[in-house]
Protein backbone atom coordinates (compact mmCIF):
# COMPACT_ATOMS: atom_id res chain seq x y z
CA UNK A 1 0.00 0.00 0.00
CA UNK A 2 1.42 3.49 -1.25
CA UNK A 3 1.84 6.26 1.56
CA UNK A 4 -0.40 8.61 -0.67
CA UNK A 5 -3.11 5.83 -0.71
CA UNK A 6 -2.62 5.13 3.26
CA UNK A 7 -3.12 9.16 3.54
CA UNK A 8 -6.38 9.21 1.46
CA UNK A 9 -7.65 6.48 3.42
CA UNK A 10 -6.66 7.83 7.00
CA UNK A 11 -7.88 11.49 5.33
CA UNK A 12 -11.55 9.59 4.29
CA UNK A 13 -12.71 7.62 7.32
CA UNK A 14 -12.36 9.90 9.87
CA UNK A 15 -13.00 8.75 13.55
CA UNK A 16 -13.54 5.11 13.69
CA UNK A 17 -12.67 5.03 17.70
CA UNK A 18 -15.75 4.77 19.88
CA UNK A 19 -16.29 7.84 21.84
CA UNK A 20 -15.29 8.23 25.92
CA UNK A 21 -18.21 7.36 27.94
CA UNK A 22 -18.97 10.48 30.10
CA UNK A 23 -17.08 11.09 33.16
CA UNK A 24 -17.52 9.43 36.24
CA UNK A 25 -18.27 11.95 39.48
CA UNK A 26 -14.90 12.62 40.54
CA UNK A 27 -13.99 11.20 44.42
CA UNK A 28 -14.01 13.49 47.04
CA UNK A 29 -10.72 15.18 47.70
CA UNK A 30 -9.14 13.95 44.15
CA UNK A 31 -9.56 17.32 43.20
CA UNK A 32 -5.77 18.10 44.20
CA UNK A 33 -4.61 15.63 41.28
CA UNK A 34 -5.55 18.42 38.70
CA UNK A 35 -7.28 15.14 36.54
CA UNK A 36 -3.89 13.41 36.02
CA UNK A 37 -2.74 10.86 38.34
CA UNK A 38 0.37 8.56 38.80
CA UNK A 39 -0.42 5.08 39.93
CA UNK A 40 1.81 2.28 41.42
CA UNK A 41 0.30 -1.16 40.92
CA UNK A 42 0.92 -3.40 44.33
CA UNK A 43 0.43 -7.30 44.79
CA UNK A 44 0.17 -8.03 48.12
CA UNK A 45 -0.49 -11.88 47.69
CA UNK A 46 -2.86 -12.44 44.69
CA UNK A 47 -3.66 -15.60 42.21
CA UNK A 48 -2.67 -13.07 39.75
CA UNK A 49 -6.18 -12.79 37.74
CA UNK A 50 -6.58 -9.23 39.22
CA UNK A 51 -3.37 -7.95 38.95
CA UNK A 52 -3.88 -9.60 34.76
CA UNK A 53 -7.10 -7.48 34.84
CA UNK A 54 -5.35 -4.50 35.89
CA UNK A 55 -2.68 -4.91 33.27
CA UNK A 56 -5.45 -5.13 30.21
CA UNK A 57 -6.79 -1.84 31.56
CA UNK A 58 -3.38 -0.13 31.06
CA UNK A 59 -3.39 -2.18 27.48
CA UNK A 60 -4.43 -0.93 24.27
CA UNK A 61 -8.11 -2.07 24.66
CA UNK A 62 -8.93 -0.24 27.49
CA UNK A 63 -6.34 2.65 27.49
CA UNK A 64 -6.93 3.74 30.59
CA UNK A 65 -3.86 6.42 29.86
CA UNK A 66 -5.98 8.48 27.71
CA UNK A 67 -7.86 9.53 30.77
CA UNK A 68 -4.48 11.28 32.55
CA UNK A 69 -3.57 7.69 34.51
CA UNK A 70 -0.28 6.56 34.60
CA UNK A 71 1.51 2.83 35.78
CA UNK A 72 4.74 4.41 37.61
CA UNK A 73 7.68 2.73 39.20
CA UNK A 74 8.10 4.12 41.80
CA UNK A 75 6.27 4.59 45.08
CA UNK A 76 7.71 7.63 46.00
CA UNK A 77 5.89 9.28 42.63
CA UNK A 78 2.74 7.51 43.23
CA UNK A 79 -0.45 9.58 43.47
CA UNK A 80 -2.86 6.28 43.70
CA UNK A 81 -1.92 2.74 45.02
CA UNK A 82 -3.68 -0.18 43.29
CA UNK A 83 -3.03 -2.91 45.36
CA UNK A 84 -4.74 -6.48 44.40
CA UNK A 85 -4.87 -9.86 46.97
CA UNK A 86 -5.14 -10.58 50.52
CA UNK A 87 -2.36 -9.80 52.70
CA UNK A 88 -0.02 -12.50 53.13
CA UNK A 89 2.41 -12.69 56.52
CA UNK A 90 5.93 -12.08 54.05
CA UNK A 91 4.14 -8.97 52.58
CA UNK A 92 3.08 -6.81 55.12
CA UNK A 93 6.48 -5.11 55.96
CA UNK A 94 7.04 -4.61 52.08
CA UNK A 95 3.59 -3.12 51.77
CA UNK A 96 3.82 -0.77 55.03
CA UNK A 97 7.05 0.21 53.54
CA UNK A 98 5.50 1.19 50.35
CA UNK A 99 2.44 3.05 51.83
CA UNK A 100 5.11 4.89 54.02
CA UNK A 101 6.83 6.19 51.05
CA UNK A 102 4.23 7.40 48.79
CA UNK A 103 3.78 10.92 49.28
CA UNK A 104 0.82 12.52 51.04
CA UNK A 105 -2.36 13.11 49.64
CA UNK A 106 -2.71 9.61 48.26
CA UNK A 107 -5.24 7.12 47.59
CA UNK A 108 -5.53 3.52 47.96
CA UNK A 109 -7.65 1.54 45.83
CA UNK A 110 -8.26 -2.03 46.35
CA UNK A 111 -8.78 -4.26 43.46
CA UNK A 112 -10.64 -7.77 43.66
CA UNK A 113 -12.77 -9.51 46.65
CA UNK A 114 -9.41 -10.76 47.64
CA UNK A 115 -8.31 -7.29 48.66
CA UNK A 116 -11.30 -6.19 50.43
CA UNK A 117 -12.28 -8.97 52.16
CA UNK A 118 -9.75 -11.92 51.97
CA UNK A 119 -11.82 -13.80 49.63
CA UNK A 120 -11.45 -17.61 49.45
CA UNK A 121 -7.95 -17.34 51.03
CA UNK A 122 -9.08 -15.14 53.93
CA UNK A 123 -8.67 -18.30 56.69
CA UNK A 124 -5.21 -19.71 54.57
CA UNK A 125 -2.59 -19.51 57.13
CA UNK A 126 0.00 -17.53 55.00
CA UNK A 127 -2.78 -14.60 54.85
CA UNK A 128 -2.25 -11.89 57.20
CA UNK A 129 -6.14 -10.33 56.24
CA UNK A 130 -7.65 -7.88 53.68
CA UNK A 131 -5.88 -4.44 52.81
CA UNK A 132 -8.10 -2.67 54.94
CA UNK A 133 -6.58 -3.54 58.07
CA UNK A 134 -3.11 -2.25 56.93
CA UNK A 135 -4.29 0.90 55.57
CA UNK A 136 -6.99 2.83 54.79
CA UNK A 137 -8.94 2.25 51.76
CA UNK A 138 -10.57 4.99 49.71
CA UNK A 139 -12.17 2.82 46.94
CA UNK A 140 -13.06 -0.63 46.30
CA UNK A 141 -13.64 -2.15 42.96
CA UNK A 142 -15.22 -5.95 44.18
CA UNK A 143 -15.08 -8.69 41.55
CA UNK A 144 -13.39 -11.97 41.61
CA UNK A 145 -11.64 -10.58 39.33
CA UNK A 146 -13.67 -7.39 38.12
CA UNK A 147 -13.53 -6.76 34.22
CA UNK A 148 -11.24 -4.29 33.53
CA UNK A 149 -13.65 -2.06 32.57
CA UNK A 150 -14.84 -1.56 36.07
CA UNK A 151 -11.19 -0.73 37.06
CA UNK A 152 -11.34 1.90 34.52
CA UNK A 153 -14.34 3.12 35.86
CA UNK A 154 -12.70 3.70 39.49
CA UNK A 155 -9.42 5.09 38.45
CA UNK A 156 -11.35 7.80 36.54
CA UNK A 157 -12.88 8.79 39.39
CA UNK A 158 -9.62 10.09 40.48
CA UNK A 159 -9.60 12.38 37.47
CA UNK A 160 -13.01 13.32 36.85
CA UNK A 161 -12.04 12.63 32.95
Amino acid sequence: MSVKRLTNLIRTSGRIAEAAPPAPALLPGAEVFGGSVQVRFINAGSCNDCAMEVQSAFGPVYDVERYGIRLVASPRHADVLVITGAVTRNLIEPLLRTIDATPTPRFVIAVGDCAITGGIFAEGYGVAGPVSDFVQVDLTVPGNPPEPAVIVEALRRMTGR
